[in-house]
């Protein structure tokens, strides 16, 4: 009878949890719940730039799957929850770099293949944010580790053969006609004025536009302008015509500004049109030293191999790892070449280089909801079309 008697008055006197204590926990058991499904299964973004168009358009939500290439372990540990590098709405970092442990990836269920559009951290994020800190990118993987990649005359060759084009794919084309075209023709392809084409009327009442958009557009285009089309043309660059931006040129420069002048970056003849042919680093893959590899791959070594002190000779003739020269290399990960769909208008691989395997964030998934920056909300906002679409 005691032990009944104890109890009961144990019961009697345990207090209520109040209202602001239940909510509290209602709020960290979803914070906590929301963070294990972001870092394990999937996490949102959004499309903020043209690069993807047409297969991503701006405004596009989409869901990114962390489950086919293995979620990562994170790197930042102090990091606050449900944010990527900055506190919502600021310009403010949402982490503290005190603590940094070695990423690993939990094994997932696919890897990373040829047309596969994917999320990675920027390599080249200027701002020397840890791996998992950096700028959130979405490009589509064109190569893998080991892959011969060749851009020649805008067609991209991967070991030698015609790559596969996306269903979208665009470029920069002029278009040159006799008479204006109206708005409402090209807001029906989806190419409006602030970030998709440029005009220019003539003298010899010509209009000369430059528009990114579709081979099938510009069909569609040339079929309702008739004899009024006199010309269109892909804008595309000379062969061997060398370009500052691109890489491994982009990465010399940038280290020639930063070292006074000591590195010639002007080292390969190459453009946004015809770029490479240039061989994509693989975990295990050994390379000789030689001068033209030290061009290519040096900036691999130095960045993204884990060493702690890597430097290479002004004329590339040699590179040393630890004060020790090296005569050959062996890659420590896999390395991935990114491109946007939106070939004359992305900032990709062929600017700044390979995408290492542990900036991989995941796999773009679907698009869950779509607004036309360029609509109004009763004007056709929501893309409806677009709305739970899977991504490929």
């Amino acid at each position: 009878m005691r032990l009944k008697f104890w109890k009961k008055k144990d019961k009697e006197n345990k207090k209520k949890k109040s209202k602001a204590r239940e909510w509290i926990d209602s709020i960290v058991f979803a914070v906590v719940a929301a963070t294990l499904i972001r870092w394990l299964i999937m996490s949102a973004y959004t499309i903020p730039t043209p690069s993807m168009e047409g297969t991503q358009m701006v405004g596009d939500f989409l869901f990114v799957s962390k489950l086919h290439y293995g979620a990562r372990t994170p790197k930042t540990l102090l990091h606050m929850p449900l944010t990527d590098n900055k506190i919502w709405g600021t310009n403010i970092p949402s982490y503290l770099d005190w603590i940094q442990l070695p990423i690993r990836r939990i094994p997932g269920f696919s890897d990373v293949k040829n047309n596969d559009v994917v999320v990675f951290n920027w390599p080249a994020d200027t701002t020397k944010s840890p791996v998992d800190m950096k700028v959130n990118y979405i490009k589509r993987c064109v190569g893998i580790p080991g892959d011969k990649l060749e851009v020649k005359n805008t067609q991209l060759y991967i070991n030698g053969k015609k790559a596969k084009d996306p269903e979208k794919l665009q470029f920069l084309y002029r278009l040159v006609s006799s008479m204006s075209i109206s708005q409402k023709v090209l807001d029906k392809l989806d190419i409006y004025r602030n970030n998709s084409y440029y005009v220019t009327p003539t003298n010899d009442n010509k209009f000369i536009y430059q528009i990114f958009t579709t081979p099938q557009n510009i069909k569609l285009l040339k079929q309702q302008l008739g004899p009024a089309a006199l010309s269109m043309q892909i804008l595309a660059r000379e062969k061997n015509e060398f370009a500052a931006e691109i890489y491994p040129n982009s990465y010399w420069r940038d280290q020639n500004m930063r070292k006074g002048g000591q590195y010639n970056y002007k080292q390969t003849p190459w453009n946004q049109d015809y770029f490479g042919p240039l061989t994509l680093p693989k975990e295990g893959m050994k390379i000789e030293m030689t001068k033209e590899n030290i061009i290519k791959y040096g900036p691999v070594i130095k960045e993204y191999e884990y060493h702690d002190k890597v430097e290479v000779a002004n004329d590339f003739s040699k590179i040393t790892i630890d004060g020790k020269e090296i005569k050959t290399y062996t890659f420590v990960q896999d390395y991935y070449f990114m491109m946007g769909d939106n070939r004359h208008n992305s900032q990709d691989s062929r600017y700044w280089g390979f995408v290492p395997r542990d900036h991989v964030v995941g796999k773009a998934w679907f698009t869950w909801l779509s607004l036309n920056p360029n609509k109004g909300l009763f004007s056709g906002k929501v893309r409806w079309g677009r709305m739970f679409k899977s991504i490929d």
